[in-house]
């Protein structure tokens, strides 16, 4: 296992959209977040897209700008890594400065754990010093990922639907 972060390209198409049919449409966390609902089967416009949030363009309402990394290991797309370049004050409460997720079927063989330390450097170029990192109460293994990376626990919040998240501060450095 030696994974790598790469910003979103053509090269790892093929991987990528054979992740996207091993989500479950219902999951709370798809393999992009929103960025994944807006893809449509057109991945040139979906890369497009990437880059115009990574620069801050075309922003839907609500949004920040963010850099999203893949997870590749050889050829293969693991998952995808997000850097929201600041927060709101949704993200504040529930999302933080980075989220993450891992194809169904390599979670839990250490590539979140590992794409968090790979990540947090390109955060501190960001100028942020502490992340905040935020999972479901009821993600234990976010929770380990985070933990196991310097998270420091804050506090819990409650959304609008009922849904419990933790918030953690991991330092950049």
């Amino acid at each position: 296992m030696n994974p790598i972060l790469v910003l979103p390209s053509e090269k790892y198409k093929e991987s990528f959209l054979e992740a996207l049919a091993e989500q479950d449409p219902g999951q709370m966390n798809p393999l992009e977040g929103e960025s994944y609902k807006r893809f449509n089967g057109d991945f040139e416009a979906f890369l497009a897209y990437l880059s115009d949030e990574r620069e801050g363009k075309n922003l839907l309402e609500g949004r920040v700008p963010q850099t999203v990394y893949w997870i590749i290991d050889g050829e293969k797309f693991i998952g995808r890594i997000s850097i929201r370049h600041r927060l709101n004050e949704a993200l504040m409460h529930i999302g933080g400065h980075v989220g993450y997720s891992i194809r169904p079927s390599e979670r839990h063989k250490g590539y979140g754990s590992i794409a968090l330390g790979l990540v947090l450097p390109k955060v501190h170029e960001l100028g942020i010093e502490k992340a905040l990192l935020t999972c479901l109460k009821t993600n234990e293994a976010s929770r380990r990922i985070i933990e196991k990376n310097g998270g420091i626990f804050e506090n819990e919040v409650t959304n609008d639907e009922g849904l419990v998240s933790l918030r953690f501060w991991v330092p950049t450095t």
